[in-house]
This record gives C-alpha cells, structure tokens and sequence, in this order.
C-alpha cells in the first residue's frame, strides 16, 4: 500500500467516526425536544381537564338555577276538531346578557360574532358598553346555546320560559285571541278561557276545522284582490248544534308576531262589527209571518206601491222593474222591499220585536270570546218597523245573524253558537221556539232565490248541493248618516231539503270589478266585466267558490246528523 492509499483510508475511517458522532447528537435533541413538548401537552390537558370539570359544575348549577320545570303560568294546549295543534305550549330558553359581569368585552364580543353572524353587532357593542340587562337571544337553538355553555361567561344569563306557539299564524287570529308577556290571556279564546288554560292538563278541543278555515280564507283573500274590499268575513256553521266550523275576519294577523293591535281595521268583523244587513232581515220578516199564521207562501199582495213615504224619506224599489203584485215567496225570491214593509205592518210592532228578540238578533250575544258587538238600544214605531223589515236602520253582528238564520231553517230549535267542543245533545233534548211548519215554509223558497231566474243569487247555485240563501246590500252608515260605501252579505243553508250547515259571507266597501269573469254554472256564456256592487255580484259569488271547495270535505268528514 503506497502513502497516497494510506492517507485515503485513514481520512475514509475518520469521516465515517464523524459522522457517526454527529446522528447520535440530533438523535439526543430530538429525544429532548419530544419530551418537553409531551410535558406541555400534559399540563395543558390537566389545565384544560381542570377547566372543563369548573365549566361543568358552573353550568351545572345555572340549570339548577334557572331551568328547574315551570310550574306556575302554565297554559294547555288547544286543538281543532280533529286534534290538530293551534296553540302549543314548549319550554324555550331565552339568553341575556349583565354587562357588569363582563371580564373581556373584546373576547365575549368575537366569541358572539362567531355564533351569531348575522346580528347586528354595533347594537350589541353599544348595549354591552351600559350597565342594564339585556336580552341576546330568544328561542335560542340548542345548537347555540351548547356554544354559549361552552364560553363559560358568567355574564351570560340563560332563562327558561313557557312560550305560546301558534303553528297556523294567521288562520285562527281572531279566535285565539293573544297573551300578553306574563302569560295572560288578553283576547279572544285565550282571555275567555283564560283560568281554565292555566287549570286543564289536557288540550282545549275546538269545533273549527284547520282545512276548511284555510281554503275559506283563501277565496275571501281572492275576493278582496278581485273586489278591493276594506275586509271580509265568514262563519261557517252546524245549524242544529251552533258548532262553528269556521270562522274568519280580514284582515288578520301573525299570533306569533306578539303585538299590540289598535288599528280598527282589525276588527273582528264576524262577531264585533255591528253592520245594517240589508235585505237578509227580509227573511226574518218573513219567518216571523209564517210563525204568527198571518200569511202563506202564496198569500198575494197587490197593487204594490213603487215608493213609500215615511217620516220625510222614501222606501223604493231597488229594482225598477218589480212587479207590483207578489205573493209572499215572491216578495222574499225577488227580494222587494215594499213587499216586505207590507208583512211587518201585517206582524206590528210587538211581535216582530218579539220574534227578532226569540231568534237573538237584538239583544247581546253570550259566546266564546269577549270581543261581541253591543247592540244599540232602537226606538220603534212604525218607520222603524218599516225600514228593519228589509234590513235598514237596524244594526246585528255577522254572528247573531247566523244564529237567525239557524233557528228558522232547522226546525225552529234554540241553538247557541259555540267554539268549544262539547258534549253532543240530542235531538230530544232540543228546545224548539219557533213553530215546525216555519222552517218547512221558508226552506224551499230560500232555495228559489238561488236556484230561479227571478232570485238573487244564482252564482251560488252549486249543483249537487241544494244551496239556499238571501242577499242583503246596504249602504254603509257613517257619520251619523250614510255614505255610497257598501256592506254586501250572502247568508246560505244547505242542503234545503234537509239542512245542515250556514254559510255567511260578508264584503266590507267592495268596488266593483270590470276585469272580472263571471261564469255561470247554468250553461250561459261567461260575462266579463260588471257596474253592480250589490251582494248578488260580489258575496254570492265567493260563497259559491266556497261551497264548491269544502262541499266535498263537509260530506265526507261530518256525516252524523247533529
């Protein structure tokens, strides 16, 4: 081996001795640094441990605190006939806020932002900068209020509360009536029954139906795009039991939007409006005739005046046209307003008083929710006798009216029209007020003015229905006197061979619609556009729309005779 290879072996040897030296150094480091960064990690998880188990006992005892079961204020549920939910009661949490438990508003106001992106972050930075409480979140989802646990701010306040769930909104806002924020029922069937609420375990049972309300309440929100009324109403109800099946009032409004409500416009016009009817008292005048024996379907009246003068103001035809001799049914088909001032000086003052007072069309009605028209005391003589006997100068609510309507087609049994679902009574246990032959009298001429050419309702003639009904149009009283606006009314019973059920409809200031397609169901050609804005244009025509979508549910779902 010469000196040259001597020196590379040599130098070959003393790398590999270097590079040997120099892995066992990082492998030293690296066993080093592994073993301070597994000492961190266990502290950390210790302190992290230690934070969990004080977040836990922490939270542990605000739900102590403030989510132990609400007792008190408590309010049961309440379903429609068919059990479907109207109003539910569930335990919501609400979140608040106490600035002055705030340690790092800058902290809790990013943590915030990261669970709520959307809110307004400005007003909450201005309210966490005060010193009073306030409330972050209402209904909070779980989701979000395991995230706000998990923050373990003590500022952070959550509050278990009864909440009102109402899953319908609008459909059933005049009947439900609205709480206030201590529970408490202040309208409707939350005031009336607002003891027996807080009292029942089980659910208080309605006679109203979900799915006829809503597609009754579809047609009156078609009628007003087509009619720019001002509101509508509509009661729909069992003439031999008084249960309401529905019963509707636009416009409405969102039970779960809780507000206070003063416009007028909201009125409840089915069972608060107090409104002259017009020519449906016409029916009334009638039935009280024929319950005192006084006249006959076919008792004639002749030589029939076209204008009467009573007290300085003139009772005229609202047709030009009528004839001047009618017989009885003809003066109610044809709906004359003479004809009908002719019976009620026949009946006098007493007894027509006495039968509007037996059907319960003068006096306050007793019902379900406190929000019921009271009726002005009238002074009768004989103008007075005369203009009520067709609907004018005499005020009832859309409900009293129903009421009439059901005692003098059903028999001439008392009913009391109800919203709560009792026990049924049988038709033994009825008490009848008026004579049987009534209602066998004035049934079939109520369905000639549907069904005849000389009624005033044919648009309501649905076939396979048998509807009867009578129209009222009456000029709206304002200001103590009159104005041009319209109160357009269309009563219905059908079927009137054996009836069952009141259809009222009620169009408050409708206009009338040129654009508007009227079909007719008799086989004549559709007829577009129209000047009239009398009811036989407008209510019947939506009544008819009615009868034609909830016919088939009625028939099916409520065959049993009360």
């Amino acid at each position: 081996m010469n000196k040259n290879n001597q020196e590379k072996l040599i130098l070959e040897s003393y790398d590999n001795e270097f590079l040997y030296e120099k892995n066992k150094s990082n492998l030293n480091i690296t066993f080093n640094r592994i073993a301070f960064i597994f000492f961190i990690f266990l502290v950390v998880c210790t302190i992290y441990a230690i934070k969990v188990f004080y977040l836990g006992s922490l939270n542990s005892k605000i739900k102590i605190q403030n989510f132990s079961p609400i007792k008190t204020n408590y309010r049961a549920d309440i379903v429609d006939n068919n059990g479907n939910f109207l109003v539910k009661t569930i335990n919501t949490i609400d979140i608040g806020i106490n600035p002055k438990l705030v340690i790092d508003k800058k902290k809790l106001l990013i943590n915030l932002q990261l669970i709520f992106p959307q809110k307004n972050f400005d007003v909450i930075k201005k309210k966490l900068g005060g010193k009073n409480f306030f409330y972050l979140e209402k209904r909070i989802s779980q989701e979000n209020y395991e995230k706000l646990r998990l923050l373990g701010d003590k500022s952070i306040i959550p509050e278990e509360k009864l909440t009102r769930i109402y899953p319908q909104e609008n459909l059933f806002s005049h009947i439900i009536g609205q709480i206030d924020n201590d529970n408490n029922g202040i309208s409707g069937i939350e005031k009336h029954f607002d003891n027996e609420l807080k009292k029942k375990k089980e659910p208080l049972k309605l006679t109203v139906d979900t799915d006829i309300q809503f597609l009754i309440r579809e047609e009156l929100i078609k009628a007003q795009e087509i009619f720019k009324n001002l509101g509508s109403a509509a009661i729909l109800m069992n003439i031999n039991n008084g249960n309401i099946l529905s019963m509707i009032s636009l416009p409405d409004f969102n039970l779960n939007r809780r507000k206070e409500i003063k416009d007028l416009k909201y009125i409840n016009r089915a069972t608060k409006g107090l409104y002259e009817l017009g020519s449906v008292f016409k029916t009334f005048t009638l039935a009280a005739g024929f319950n005192e024996g006084i006249i006959e379907p076919k008792t004639e009246f002749k030589n029939l005046e076209k204008k009467l003068v009573c007290a300085g103001n003139s009772i005229e035809e609202y047709d030009n046209k009528m004839p001047s001799d009618l017989t009885a049914e003809q003066i109610l088909i044809r709906s004359s307003n003479i004809g009908s001032v002719k019976i009620a000086q026949k009946l006098g003052i007493e007894k027509f008083v006495l039968f509007l007072k037996k059907i319960g069309i003068l006096e306050k009605i007793e019902f379900d929710i406190e929000e019921v028209g009271q009726l002005p005391s009238l002074q009768w003589g004989k103008c007075k006798l005369a203009t009520a006997s067709f609907g004018h100068g005499i005020s009832t609510t859309l409900l009293q009216l129903a009421k009439g309507y059901s005692i003098i087609t059903n028999g001439g049994y008392y009913i009391d029209p109800t919203l709560i679902n009792k026990k049924k009574k049988k038709i033994s246990q009825r008490r009848r007020i008026l004579k049987k032959e009534v209602s066998k009298k004035i049934n079939p001429i109520l369905r000639k003015a549907v069904s005849t050419k000389e009624g005033t309702a044919g648009f309501a003639n649905v076939f396979g229905y048998e509807v009867g009904g009578k129209t009222g149009t009456a000029d709206k009283s304002k200001f103590g006197g009159y104005s041009k606006d319209k109160i357009n009314t269309f009563v219905s019973i059908f079927p009137t061979s054996k009836p069952k059920y009141v259809l009222l409809v009620l169009l408050d200031e409708p206009k009338p619609s040129k654009e508007y397609v009227y079909h007719y169901r008799d086989g004549r050609k559709p007829y577009k556009g129209n000047w009239r804005n009398t009811a036989g244009w407008t209510s019947v025509e939506i009544a008819g729309k009615i009868i034609e979508k909830i016919g088939p549910i009625l028939a099916t779902k409520y065959m049993e005779v009360n």
